[in-house]
């Protein structure tokens, strides 16, 4: 197992956090000032179940950390096909930010896509998909983004932004990683 930083409130805290051994993420430049990161992690499950589970908008409550205050706004409606749209709300630097995305390259048990509509980011695609693997599936995370503001994006980028989506897919990588193995305690509201 990996440490990491444990995340509170967008920062480190402590030096505690355990991150699976098969997590890997990477950050690349695109075109156009547009960021990419990539996340894997394998699963010991099959294809199937880990698709069923991520594409469940209301598990999102579980594997978003507790500093993001991450709310859905319909949290009974969990239908997913192409084209349904979601309404959620994040807590980011103590602003209340609204976020609606709408599903795209809906091909289950392979893969889906979550489009921002409204949001914090200029753009922001993030593309899950989900493979065989021997040990099980591995289910990559393929964050496409572009930040607001293109003059202040580089610094904003590198000093916040970055560090914050680490911490964020690292936080995701342990909830994720305890719930394939069968060792998942659901998150209270507030916690």
């Amino acid at each position: 197992m990996k440490r990491s930083p444990n995340p509170r409130r967008g920062a480190p805290v402590t030096q505690t956090t355990v991150l699976p051994d098969t997590f890997q993420i990477r950050f690349s430049r695109s075109g156009g000032g547009r960021r990419i990161l990539l996340a894997s992690q394998i699963l010991p499950l099959p294809r199937k179940k880990a698709f069923v589970f991520f594409q469940d908008p209301r598990n999102l409550f579980e594997i978003t950390p507790p500093w993001l205050d991450f709310r859905m706004q319909e949290p009974r409606r969990h239908g997913v096909f192409e084209g349904a749209e979601f309404d959620y709300t994040i807590r980011w630097l103590g602003v209340r930010i609204p976020w609606r995305s709408r599903i795209e390259a809906y091909c289950p048990p392979e893969q889906f896509a979550d489009l921002q509509v409204r949001g914090p980011y200029r753009y922001w695609r993030h593309l899950h998909r989900f493979t065989e693997d021997v040990a099980g599936t591995r289910m990559e995370d393929e964050v496409t983004y572009r930040l607001p503001f293109p003059a202040l994006s580089p610094l904003v980028h590198r000093w916040l932004v970055r560090r914050q989506l680490y911490h964020i897919f690292a936080y995701r990588a342990v909830r994720i990683d305890a719930w394939a193995r069968g060792a998942w305690r659901p998150r209270a509201p507030g916690e």
